[in-house]
């Protein structure tokens, strides 16, 4: 990775440089500074402590990414929306998780990044940026090295990363447009799901009714905050569990899985500063619901 000093920048320590314009992680800037890596201005090697001058070329070789042997390559089709060389972006279906677990250690979205990342000689490990549960559809941001698994993080800490999703919840909602501010924590009773507590975590969910009979509701949402089962947990705190649910007090009546989707993922590029947007079609089991009500 190469970066041409300019002159804004001129008289900074290079150490605020990483963290301040090329937003390295802390984890990063400890990786770049092992012996295994380089850090290079002009062709040598320096410190953190070097102060930059414009001008300068700084080129940063990091030591190989030990690659997760827990992850199995298998050519798994995955339905690629967009790739560059920092990101890609996968619409997910349904009923595939997105990494291996005890009870999953194939079949996952990871496996088959692991496959297409050998194919294609992408020496990384897999960076997942936007996990989504097993049962929830649609789009999934995937960072390709772990460079730029740096920077997304860095917009998600900045909530810079905008998620929305579509759900069919049951009932009708009496605020058709509200905000959930509820912090969310593990359930001590289970292994798997979380609850609205006061010692959880700060968890924010916005969302809007755009259609309604007088047994669901369909709505769309945004995050500001990512905690595993948000949606899910949120709406079943306020009474409206997601159609599918039954985990967190849903029916499986008229569908087998929650009917959650992530249908948009826009962001400014962390590198090329371009406006990003990408949307997905409701999966077609949400959509036979949405069609019908």
């Amino acid at each position: 990775m190469e970066w041409k000093i300019t002159k804004q920048y001129d008289g900074m320590m290079l150490r605020d440089y990483l963290f301040d314009v090329l937003h390295f992680s802390n984890r990063l800037v400890k990786k770049a500074k092992e012996t295994e890596s380089n850090i290079l201005v002009n062709g040598e090697r320096k410190t953190v402590r070097y102060i930059v001058k414009s001008g300068d070329i700084l080129t940063i070789e990091l030591k190989a990414e030990k690659i997760s042997d827990s992850i199995i390559p298998e050519n798994i089709p995955l339905q690629m929306v967009y790739e560059d060389d920092f990101f890609m972006i996968i619409n997910k279906k349904a009923n595939m998780p997105t990494i291996p677990s005890r009870l999953h250690q194939t079949g996952t979205i990871a496996n088959g990044l692991r496959y297409y990342y050998e194919k294609n000689n992408i020496p990384s490990t897999v960076h997942i940026v936007t996990r989504l549960d097993k049962d929830t559809s649609g789009l999934v941001l995937i960072a390709k090295h772990q460079y730029s698994h740096s920077l997304f993080s860095n917009l998600q800490r900045k909530n810079e990363l905008k998620r929305k999703y579509t759900a069919i919840v049951h009932g009708r909602l009496a605020k058709k447009q509200d905000m959930i501010d509820e912090p969310i924590g593990r359930n001590p009773h289970s292994i798997i799901e979380r609850m609205v507590t006061r010692e959880g975590k700060k968890a924010i969910t916005r969302y809007e009714v755009v259609k309604e009979t007088k047994q669901f509701s369909v709505v769309e949402i945004e995050l500001e905050t990512g905690r595993t089962h948000q949606i899910r947990v949120h709406f079943s705190f306020i009474g409206h569990p997601l159609v599918g649910d039954d985990l967190y007090g849903g029916s499986k009546k008229i569908i087998g899985r929650q009917a959650l989707h992530c249908s948009e993922i826009s962001f400014v590029h962390p590198v090329l500063k371009k406006e990003m947007r990408f949307s997905s079609k409701l999966a077609s089991d949400i959509a036979m619901i949405f069609t019908s009500l």
